[in-house]
């Protein structure tokens, strides 16, 4: 076919006519023909279906609804939140638990390991208790209520005498472990004893002999324990002329015990003193006449007018010097420091009841023969907790 020239407004159409606009294009021709409007408008006329009509009523139960809505969420938020920040709070609160329990155990174990105060067991290895299979105790034999030996029933009795055994007590030995010796005054910083049975001088482990701490005897070197008694210094006569203070003795002859406490307030007194070495040697000579007066601790004194309350007068010189008691452990301070833990569990501890059962089986008994003059004070001396390691499932005395 020749090409031929059909004019600007002639359009050759196809054999099969011209294209339907209903029809979609099926060739590649097809989709170059411009898209043609057919003049209907449905589409663009469709419109929403209108609402149907809503109440005022309808409204507001609407609005409560989303309004409990909003704070059902508020609420579940919140407390949400309350709930993390408890988990939270005791999370932190179970950590620093656990953090002190480690520093605890630490520190603990730091002492154990490192160093610190000894223990019970490493105080006994020291002293050497473990290795004494007796325990030898210097105390006097002549002080009625103190401490008294009675011949004929080879029977031991007194405070000290309590006292002694409370202690061997907690240092393991049993009463027939426990061998008292009786001394003279003198002898109570040798710490050197005889025996009865063979006059022989015997060395014990400690003294407790009605021994007043004194800041003098300390420099000599002697090592006291924690005060165990409190009393003071009065006298005895045989005379019914009441004695109130110490100017009453002066140029007396007032017999006393050697290195007493009480010869130094008598000398201040301008009294002759006399000095003995045990006190019955005193009342043996205010007996003969020969001393006007024996003048030593009350507690001494009381025994002696409770013994015999129709022969002799107990007078209360009222001195405000108290007389101390306390243990001499010689040159043992191990020794000294397992001596302060039991008189410091007898003190604290309200069900040991050691100390007071001494005191109302040896003093209370005698204050009613002694009228008014105190004998001493009838409550055990403030005992500091010595310084001794102890684990938190260890008791102090093992």
């Amino acid at each position: 076919m020749g090409d031929r020239d059909t004019g600007d407004d002639e359009v050759v159409w196809p054999a099969q006519g011209p294209p339907d606009p209903s029809r979609p294009p099926t060739d590649e021709r097809s989709r170059r023909w411009p898209r043609q409007w057919n003049g209907e408008l449905g589409w663009l006329r469709r419109r929403p279906p209108e609402p149907e009509p809503v109440t005022v009523e309808e409204i507001a139960s609407r609005d409560i609804a989303e309004q409990d809505a909003i704070e059902e969420v508020i609420s579940e938020i919140e407390h949400r939140t309350i709930l993390d920040g408890e988990y939270r709070y005791k999370a932190w609160r179970l950590a620093g638990l656990g953090a002190l329990l480690v520093l605890t155990l630490a520190v603990t174990l730091g002492r154990v390991l490192v160093g610190g105060p000894p223990s019970v067991a490493e105080l006994r290895a020291q002293a050497g208790v473990d290795e004494w299979t007796e325990l030898a105790v210097g105390v006097k034999d002549d002080q009625y209520g103190v401490a008294y030996y009675d011949a004929a029933s080879k029977s031991w009795s007194g405070f000290d005498i309590d006292i002694a055994y409370m202690i061997a007590e907690d240092l393991g030995f049993r009463r027939d472990d426990v061998r008292f010796y009786g001394l003279e005054s003198e002898d109570r910083a040798r710490m050197q004893a005889t025996d009865p049975a063979t006059g022989q001088r015997v060395p014990v482990q400690l003294v407790i002999a009605s021994y007043s701490v004194t800041a003098e005897r300390e420099a000599a070197g002697v090592r006291f324990s924690t005060p165990y008694l409190y009393t003071e210094q009065s006298v005895v006569t045989v005379k019914d002329e009441p004695i109130s203070a110490l100017e009453d003795l002066a140029f007396q002859r007032v017999c006393t015990l050697s290195t007493s406490t009480s010869s130094s307030a008598l000398d201040r007194a301008d009294a002759i003193v006399i000095r003995k070495n045990r006190v019955r040697e005193c009342f043996a000579e205010l007996d003969k006449g020969t001393v006007d007066a024996v003048s030593t601790d009350a507690a001494i004194l009381a025994g002696y007018k409770y013994k015999f309350p129709d022969k002799y007068h107990h007078w209360d010189l009222g001195l405000e010097k108290t007389e101390r008691w306390g243990v001499n452990v010689g040159e043992n301070p191990a020794l000294k420091t397992l001596v302060d833990l039991t008189l410091y569990q007898s003190y604290t501890d309200p069900e040991d009841a050691r100390w007071e059962e001494a005191w109302l089986d040896n003093f209370q008994v005698e204050i009613d023969a002694n009228d008014e003059t105190p004998i001493a004070v009838a409550q055990q001396p403030r005992a500091e907790r010595p310084a001794v390691r102890q684990l938190p499932w260890e008791t102090l005395l093992g």
